[in-house]
């Protein structure tokens, strides 16, 4: 919470080259089925909260931008490609995977339903393991070392001398 009480709610891209900053109560989250946003998150859906009537601001840089229709322009990183908004006349929704803390903005209403996958509401039922289950992966998985930005602000990003530079 910030010092009046309004939810803080920090995020960016997987490279750390973007980063935001939102200062009180996010509209509803949602998905999208419509095939725009599948196409511009490269998904099944797109997973969006409204940041209307937020503070609102860019920490670290600001996403390139591609205009996908007459009315909306999707912003994304050009140095990872992570997608970061949906921006349109009555707003600017962010990515929820884009948070810091995701797991706090759960759906409550879904958009584009005439375009929902077919699978879409079966894939809770698919078996579904932990990363570590699988013997062959566990080896893999001691060794990884992620260059991805931490799901927190730091100074600096990335670290001097690591090699998750971007462009690399």
């Amino acid at each position: 919470m910030s010092l009046d009480n309004k939810p803080v709610y920090t995020g960016g891209c997987q490279c750390g080259a973007i980063r935001f900053r939102v200062e009180g109560t996010l509209g509803d989250a949602s998905i999208c089925h419509c095939r725009m946003c599948q196409k511009a998150f490269g998904n099944f859906f797109a997973p969006l909260t409204s940041v209307h009537g937020t503070d609102f601001e860019w920490t670290r840089g600001e996403p390139k931008r591609f205009q996908s229709s007459n009315h909306v322009k999707r912003g994304f990183c050009a140095n990872c490609g992570t997608p970061l908004t949906y921006e349109a006349p009555d707003g600017v929704a962010l990515a929820i995977g884009a948070f810091d803390e995701p797991e706090e903005l759960a759906p409550t209403i879904q958009w584009g339903i005439e375009d929902k996958l077919p699978y879409v509401d079966d894939l809770s039922k698919l078996p579904g393991y932990t990363s570590d289950s699988d013997a062959e992966s566990v080896e893999f998985l001691k060794t990884m070392v992620s260059y991805q930005h931490p799901d927190h602000d730091t100074e600096q990003w990335p670290p001097s001398g690591s090699r998750g530079e971007a462009g690399e």
